[in-house]
């Protein structure tokens, strides 16, 4: 499948019928990087997350983006005044090729470790897919990661003063993962939230209903859903930023600074987008 067509399909999973897809075919549309909140900034592209949380000790990267994405990852580190080599872990969200598709790149050129569920890392490691995702048949193999740790819920990702918490929410994969932490600003402190998606998309006949290649698929996306939901949740950044707003909150930043980003409700809504999508999957199975 040529790379236009495989960047259609997997859009379609994270962006809903209504909405627009302008970043089908070019998630690395570029993206100048910003703070968000203390010691939190955006250095992904404009169509797909990847988040750095900063410390003395070290930093962490939260996603690796596509294949074209490191470069400009790297580059925006660098212009935020860091230095890549710092990024000591690179945690990722669900083993896509649009989230994890450049970790062995931003592995050689960091030298860090990359974390992934215990779900996860097995693709990561071998680069293949895996053979219960619902849109098997319409991924891409990647680049093979070379040193890899896999987490499971609760654990905690610790680099000097910073702890970042793994939760397991499998839905729109088998080894999707989120991440909370937090971070502060002028004496108040954020619970900060990087959320995987939440969208039960199948392709090739793969039934959220019911199927074989993974029975629970329903199940676990509906928990992973009320997971999100009840989580501490100030400033919330999704795998796809356009999914939580994160566009329309930066334009609110020149005049509001980096309060723009909190929204205690935001992981809540978030959630709901999860279950209405959930809800028109079933509904168009049952059509079938």
């Amino acid at each position: 499948m040529k790379q236009t067509a495989i960047a259609t399909a997997l859009c379609a999973a994270t962006l809903f019928a209504h909405l627009p897809l302008a970043h089908a075919t070019d998630w690395d549309e570029p993206q100048e990087p910003f703070p968000i909140y203390g010691n939190t900034y955006y250095v992904g592209p404009h169509g797909v997350g990847s988040v750095l949380v900063t410390s003395p000790a070290g930093h962490i990267l939260i996603d690796a983006g596509t294949p074209k994405s490191p470069a400009a990852i790297v580059a925006s580190i660098r212009k935020l005044g860091f230095q890549p080599t710092d990024v000591k872990y690179i945690l990722t969200s669900h083993e896509h090729y649009d989230h994890v598709g450049g970790a062995a790149e931003l592995q050689r050129l960091t030298g860090a470790v990359v974390v992934g569920s215990e779900r996860s890392v097995p693709v990561l490691v071998s680069g293949k897919p895996d053979k219960a995702d619902p849109q098997l048949g319409s991924l891409p193999d990647m680049a093979p990661v070379a040193r890899t740790r896999a987490v499971k819920e609760g654990d905690v990702i610790k680099l000097g003063p910073l702890a970042i918490t793994a939760h397991d929410t499998p839905g729109h994969t088998p080894g999707g993962l989120s991440w909370t932490w937090q971070s502060v600003e002028n004496g108040r402190a954020a619970n900060m939230v990087y959320a995987d998606s939440l969208n039960a998309f199948g392709l090739h006949g793969f039934r959220y209903g019911g199927d074989a290649r993974w029975p629970q698929a329903k199940a676990q996306l509906e928990a992973s859903i009320a997971k999100i939901a009840a989580l501490p949740c100030d400033v919330l950044i999704a795998a796809h930023p356009d999914l939580a707003d994160l566009w329309e909150r930066k334009a609110q930043q020149a005049q509001r600074g980096n309060a723009a980003f909190i929204d205690p409700k935001a992981c809540r809504a978030y959630a709901e987008l999860g279950r209405k999508r959930l809800a028109k999957q079933l509904g168009e199975e049952a059509a079938r």
